[in-house]
């Protein structure tokens, strides 16, 4: 799934790319693909891009008027077209589900892989009425997301801080892997209670958050869309590498499964040497 750095290196691409464009066919492919209908797509057409923004992992695509924006969702991710295919695209069950053309010729697809179609389009006066946007927390990368900012929305949470991190009603854009690479980096168990992190603790995730989405974004800058995917998995330390060594300790990187997801981690770096349990199958450790 893009998580905060790919959709913030999106939103730099798409910058570059299409402010100024005049936006000439907004084509919907899959069925699912569209949440709303007034204004409908047509209402993007003839219209100049004038800015490109991220909430969260929504890109917001603003014209001045109707705001194009979407949620690439666990499989879906957008596809830059120097020149678009002749002719318009033919519904079927392929991956494109919605094609932006610009009056140059360029533009892009919106492509979503699997059976499973999360990817979200809206076309809106105003994004702060799309639902998911609507119910962000905190933005990590703002200029107010200080130390003590962390520490009160951690306050009072009675979970784990994994799923802490994951919320986005609590910190908006940190999925599965950076939660991951975060906590790896703070030496912390993903299991640790939210609530129960002292001053020092709170001051070490808030170092490594920052750094974690900081790097992220600093080695996806610059990158075309295409290879954005590509950056992200070479850039991750733990999340996806079960089996390999820590790149730190050299303690052989572990997995907690769960029904729809897994999550990655380091017993040395993070939980004192000791495996963590299946959380199904055995209460978690702390």
């Amino acid at each position: 799934m893009p998580e905060l750095p790919e959709v913030e290196a999106l939103r730099a691409f798409l910058t570059d790319h299409l402010v100024g464009r005049e936006i000439v066919r907004v084509l919907p492919v899959a069925v699912s693909v569209l949440k709303t209908y007034d204004p409908p797509p047509t209402a993007l057409e003839g219209r100049t891009v004038t800015a490109v923004a991220r909430h969260g992992k929504f890109l917001d695509i603003d014209t001045g008027g109707p705001h194009l924006v979407t949620h690439l969702a666990r499989a879906g991710w957008l596809q830059w077209k120097d020149r678009l295919p002749d002719g318009a695209p033919r519904p079927g069950k392929g991956p494109l589900a919605l094609r932006v053309a610009l009056a140059t010729g360029e533009g892009f697809d919106l492509t979503e892989a699997g059976t499973q179609k999360r990817l979200a389009v809206y076309v809106t006066e105003d994004p702060a009425t799309v639902p998911g946007i609507a119910r962000l927390g905190a933005d990590p990368l703002a200029a107010d997301f200080d130390e003590e900012r962390l520490a009160g929305l951690l306050a009072g949470e009675r979970r784990q801080i994994k799923g802490a991190l994951r919320d986005q009603g609590l910190i908006a854009g940190i999925g599965n892997a950076y939660s991951d690479e975060i906590l790896h980096a703070a030496r912390m168990s993903p299991f640790k209670i939210a609530s129960n992190l002292t001053k020092e603790e709170v001051h070490g995730l808030h170092v490594a958050l920052l750094a974690t989405l900081t790097e992220a974004v600093d080695r996806s800058r610059g990158v075309a869309a295409g290879r954005l995917k590509a950056e992200k998995k070479s850039g991750l330390r733990v999340h996806g590498r079960t089996g390999e060594p820590c790149p730190v300790c050299g303690d052989t990187i572990r997995e907690v499964s769960f029904a729809d997801s897994s999550l990655q981690y380091c017993p040395t770096c993070q939980t004192g040497g000791k495996p963590l349990a299946d959380r199904r199958m055995s209460r978690l450790l702390k």
